[in-house]
């Protein structure tokens, strides 16, 4: 990402910037200047020792770093001692001395803003003083932001323990904290010139009132707005995954060669649309007519899959553009991806396309699919079923990896398209299409980075509202980090400002590509938390404890049984039992036994969701079983292990729509942990006619997550409405 341009700023010295923070409300601590000694002498005695001097002047930052800052000043001798240092130190820098009371405070915070390329201005809130870049425990938020996302700052820093009574002070005061962070936001959009604010520290007093003893505010031009893609029209993009006919440019007949690949793909999945090949050498290819243009086919065209080399794209502009042919899926390479060159012929190519009206999705992409019209025009031959999880990747190995983990695990798929280089049609282009299409439940994302930040900001929070998003982000690193002039820029760097804008949106943001597909599944499958209380159901102990553990890790909170709730299921269970949640089912083997305690579980109303373990995966451990007794055991008939292993079969199923059943009367959602998995199993296990599915983890840090992730969401949709 493109970093804002530092060699024009101009900082203001420390009296300046907080004259211009207290115009904002920010309360800061009364000093005055002083251009000599005699000066900073009287200034002394009118505030009262003792006294702190500072060094004054612009190009003075990080005093303390340069011993230009004397504490704790008791009289005369000390003003005269610590202005010869200063001066020494400051050089010609110097333009005279801040002479301020001294300050008691045990706790020091830090606040500040600056302008991110892509997102605008950005708050930042976190511990300040001495070790504010050592620690690290900071927060930001893309400006403007209310009273609701300053709280959320807050209560996202590490420490925030701190902030509350400590060491016989009262806790910080909110009422104050709270508009210091919104007016740093508001600083950033009435003035545009203003390029970092650094308030540090921000120290706390014993009554827990706030007060910036130490502040830089740094102005420079204001940056021009980048360039930015024109927003494609979400209807017009809708209809790339709705075509009537398509043409495949660049068909061959070469297994292996994309232009064979998606053909075949196409074709072989019962895509009932019309197909057409075009090739500029013709003859025919799978026993059907190629064309050598677009223009010899007797039909229209929807939808042009190309795939011929990058140099010759240009040239099928205008016969598009002669066929009315509006939309075209770009698999070619060769584009921006590869250096100057390939970016001058993307450009080119995107203003020819867009002065024809066509539009392009990729170049370099990997390929869309649309289940429910049976069309898989992908690069791999993946065929998940329809569902209602819309994915886009910017990359297409990934995005085609995940749609075979979907297929594998009985995942249902809206949509996917492999966005590719994103020359026209971007990933917030596709975030407004899927906000108002009525078949997608569930929006999963890929990213690299972002084209323009601040819409890609303002169409997730949208969308976020009406339906969760899952993000997974790609190239996370501190490499981007900026070099800055306050610690409030050289705290910031690219992952941990889009990380910002994610919890800011709403988004489900995650670390792995399989959570990717668990949260999919999970956010598909089942109804959403209403709190965070947890009760478990547990075949054994020690998955239970290792669960309450990840409870924890997660935010999770496992409450006690309440007394009612523990007489109902020890009436079911041996007296030795654990009494309390989790609930150990001790090994009982009668199948009844955790159909009554689920329901008992779910219905309670001490809880928002369960967690259980272990029950489901048995048949592949009696399949088993059954296996090694007909090898080893003759006095056993075929027969006979069938009807005990059938009996179990039919027991998983009656479980799943127990469950399923529970779901939807009670609108709580309920996490399974499979006690085994075998290559075969699934995931999410649909039930008749019912709204809601099981869903089955193989582990429990998988079903944890999950759980506590849907929790976030729900948080989120609490605090925006």
């Amino acid at each position: 990402m493109k970093q804002t341009d530092y060699t024009q700023k101009t900082p203001l010295n420390e009296y300046e910037s907080k004259l211009f923070l207290k115009s904002y409300g920010i309360p800061v601590v009364s000093e005055i200047v002083a251009l000599d000694e005699a000066e900073a002498r009287r200034a002394a005695e009118s505030i009262g020792y003792p006294v702190v001097i500072k060094g004054l002047g612009k190009t003075l930052l990080h005093k303390s770093d340069r011993d230009l800052v004397r504490l704790n000043i008791q009289d005369g001798n000390g003003i005269q001692n610590a202005i010869r240092a200063i001066t020494a130190n400051a050089g010609d820098a110097l333009e005279g001395f801040l002479v301020q009371p001294q300050v008691a405070g045990k706790r020091e915070l830090v606040a500040g803003l600056f302008r991110d390329a892509h997102f605008g201005p950005v708050v930042m809130f976190g511990i300040g003083g001495v070790f504010t870049e050592a620690f690290s425990d900071i927060t930001f938020r893309i400006a403007p932001i209310n009273d609701n996302q300053a709280h959320e700052m807050i209560r996202e820093i590490r420490s925030k323990r701190f902030l509350g009574a400590f060491r016989g002070e009262r806790g910080v005061d909110l009422s104050q904290l709270v508009p210091i962070l919104t007016s740093l936001s508001r600083i950033g959009s009435d003035h545009p010139e203003v390029c970092e604010i650094d308030i540090n520290p921000l120290l706390v007093n014993a009554d827990g009132r706030l007060l910036a003893v130490d502040a830089l505010v740094v102005k420079g031009p204001s940056c021009p707005a980048p360039e930015m893609p024109i927003p494609v029209d979400p209807a017009w993009l809708g209809r790339f995954f709705h075509p009537r006919s398509i043409a495949f440019v660049g068909v061959s007949s070469h297994l292996g060669k994309w232009g064979h690949m998606l053909f075949t793909s196409t074709v072989s999945c019962g895509y009932a649309g019309e197909i057409h090949l075009v090739n500029s050498k013709g003859e025919s290819i799978a026993g059907r007519k190629v064309y050598r243009s677009v223009e010899e086919v007797p039909a229209d065209i929807d939808l042009c899959v190309v795939t011929v080399p990058s140099g010759k794209v240009l040239s099928l502009i205008p016969q598009f553009q002669r066929k009315n042919i509006k939309n075209m899926l770009l698999i070619s390479s060769g584009f921006s991806e590869t250096g100057k060159e390939g970016a001058a012929l993307e450009k080119e190519l995107i203003q020819k396309a867009r002065e024809a009206g066509i539009l392009i999705i990729g170049p370099n992409t990997m390929g869309i699919c649309n289940p429910h019209i049976r069309l898989y025009c992908t690069g791999s031959h993946v065929h998940p079923a329809p569902g209602a999880i819309a994915v886009v990747s910017q990359s297409g190995n990934m995005g085609t990896q995940l749609l075979a983990f979907a297929e594998q695990q009985g995942i249902g798929i809206r949509g996917f398209c492999g966005s590719g280089n994103e020359a026209m049609a971007t990933v917030e282009d596709f975030l407004e299409a899927f906000e108002n299409d009525q078949l997608t439940q569930t929006v999963m994302l890929y990213v690299e980075s972002v084209r323009n930040g601040r819409r890609f900001l303002e169409c997730a929070e949208r969308v976020g509202k009406k339906k969760p998003i899952v993000l997974l982000k790609g190239g996370r690193s501190e490499t981007g980090k900026r070099a800055a002039t306050t610690h409030t820029g050289a705290l910031a760097h690219d992952d941990r400002i889009f990380s910002a804008a994610c919890r800011q949106a709403g988004i489900v943001q995650v670390s792995h590509p399989m959570d990717l597909l668990d949260l999919a599944a999970a956010f598909s499958s089942l109804p959403l938390p209403k709190g965070n209380r947890v009760a478990i159901m547990t075949l054994g102990g020690g998955w239970g404890v290792v669960t309450v553990d990840l409870c924890s890790d997660y935010g999770l909170e496992v409450p006690d049984l309440t007394s009612d709730i523990r007489d109902r299921i020890g009436r079911l269970l041996p007296d030795y039992w654990s009494h309390t949640n989790p609930v150990d089912l001790v090994g009982e083997r009668d199948i009844h036994i955790p159909l009554e305690v689920m329901e008992t579980l779910v219905g309670w109303n001490g809880c928002d969701a369960v967690i259980n373990l272990g029950i489901l995966g048995r048949k592949i451990l009696l399949d088993r079983m059954a296996s090694s007794v007909l090898n080893s055991d003759p006095t056993y008939s075929p027969e006979t292990i069938n009807r005990i292993t059938d009996h179990l079969h039919r027991f998983e199923e009656t479980y799943i729509a127990h469950i399923v059943n529970l779901m939807e009367r009670y609108e709580k959602p309920v996490y399974g942990v499979k006690i085994i998995s075998d290559r075969s199993d699934q995931t999410v296990f649909p039930v008749d006619g019912a709204r809601y599915k099981g869903v089955f983890f193989p582990t429990p840090e998988r079903a944890v997550k999950a759980c506590g992730k849907m929790v976030e969401y729900n948080h989120f949709l609490a605090i925006t409405k």
